[in-house]
């Protein structure tokens, strides 16, 4: 067993694509032809986004859209950097909302929270010493 991948449902893959490849620096590895799949070259693990309504269609009574709810859903996507306030910043500019500036934490890590135009909840954060 091993951990494949996090598929996000989005209102607009291709936008959500680019908004990871300006503001983290993550290239598209695949859009399907139809718009409704597609992942990032993200490093062993894939984070792939598909189309709300590919998630209705795979579960009968429907989804919660993360860009659709007032609070951020009840999990994150976490990426490790060397600078977050650099990261924080440029999301920022690229859309994303703030929600936790940079901030060291007790332990030492620097940690950041904001939410991408499609509603998805990211943790910037430093390395773990």
């Amino acid at each position: 067993m091993r951990f494949g991948y996090t598929i996000i449902y989005v209102p607009d893959v291709a936008k959500s694509l680019a908004f990871f490849s300006e503001a983290f620096g993550f290239a598209t590895r695949f859009l399907h032809g139809s718009g409704t799949y597609g992942e990032l070259h993200s490093g062993e693990t894939t984070i792939a986004f598909a189309a709300d309504a590919l998630g209705d269609s795979n579960f009968p009574g429907g989804h919660v859209s993360a860009h659709s709810s007032p609070k951020p859903l009840g999990m994150e996507i976490a990426l490790v950097t060397d600078n977050v306030e650099a990261a924080h910043a440029r999301a920022l500019a690229c859309g994303g909302q703030e929600l936790s500036p940079p901030t060291e934490k007790p332990w030492g890590q620097v940690v950041s929270y904001l939410r991408c135009p499609d509603g998805l909840l990211i943790e910037l954060c430093t390395p773990v010493a």
